[in-house]
């Protein structure tokens, strides 16, 4: 067994574990290079057909290049879409700094769509090499109850020897990170191995790419010539540039990304 064949089975594994134990599952597609492969080990591990419905929650401030990419692939993996909207930015925290508080838009938006459709869980392609909030999640992740996402960082419960727990009282809502083991040269070089497409924004063009795809008006590229999977590959054994440092929100108050993923945010 590789290294990339050890990762793709621990995810396979969650995977199942979540749709055995969990009620009423969907999972979050933000159309980005770790969805894209969540979608993929997804569709490994229940013969090629996910059980339960993707989200899109949609801010209407993506890239025409995603807006393309989903309405492609969603047809091509026959996957069950739903799409839900995000309220103005005008009715989030005022206290956020502006690139946080617009990204709090996605979470207003999650929280709406989980309640209207009773969602018991939701996978999410969050990765603990990402941030340094998100290396404090666990692969089963309580929140508080009815769809509210309410994450108590001081209040995770133990993950030891591949033993997962999902025994938590009623209406204990579930958060499921498939992902949480991968780093991001990980997923590109399973990318590289899979054939999985991707957004073109991650390929270089003149002189510029795409690391972490968000909202245009709160993510910037990053100088780079890499424009194929194997040139990605090589310029991430080398590169120093962290891989949000494109996203707008994580130069904002230092507290601020904490502030997000306490009250929900992905």
């Amino acid at each position: 067994m590789t290294p990339l064949d050890a990762l793709e089975s621990q995810s396979i594994y969650i995977f199942r574990e979540a749709f055995n134990r969990i009620g009423k599952l969907a999972m979050l597609w933000s159309l980005g290079k770790d969805s894209n492969v969540m979608v993929w080990l997804a569709r490994k591990a229940f013969f090629g057909r996910l059980p339960f419905p993707v989200l899109h929650i949609d801010t209407g401030k993506k890239f025409k290049e995603m807006y393309d990419f989903r309405d492609q692939y969603a047809k091509e993996w026959g996957l069950d879409l739903i799409l839900g909207d995000c309220p103005p930015v005008e009715e989030m925290d005022p206290s956020l700094p502006p690139a946080a508080r617009s990204a709090a838009r996605k979470t207003a938006g999650l929280k709406r769509v989980l309640k209207a459709h009773g969602f018991e869980g939701v996978f999410a392609g969050i990765r603990r090499d990402e941030e340094g909030t998100r290396a404090k999640e666990r692969y089963f992740s309580p929140r508080s109850g009815a769809g509210a996402g309410k994450w108590d960082v001081r209040d995770q419960p133990p993950e030891f020897w591949g033993q997962f727990n999902t025994d938590f009282p009623p209406g204990t809502h579930l958060r499921i990170h498939p992902l949480l083991h991968w780093t991001e040269l990980d997923i590109w070089k399973y990318s590289d191995r899979e054939k999985i497409p991707m957004v073109p924004l991650y390929f270089a063009r003149n002189g510029k790419r795409y690391r972490s795809l968000g909202d245009q008006d709160i993510t910037s590229p990053v100088s780079s010539n890499a424009s194929t999977v194997a040139e990605v590959i090589a310029e991430l054994e080398t590169t120093k540039v962290a891989e949000r440092s494109g996203r707008a929100m994580d130069h904002e108050a230092e507290d601020a990304f904490e502030r997000l993923r306490a009250d929900g945010y992905m």
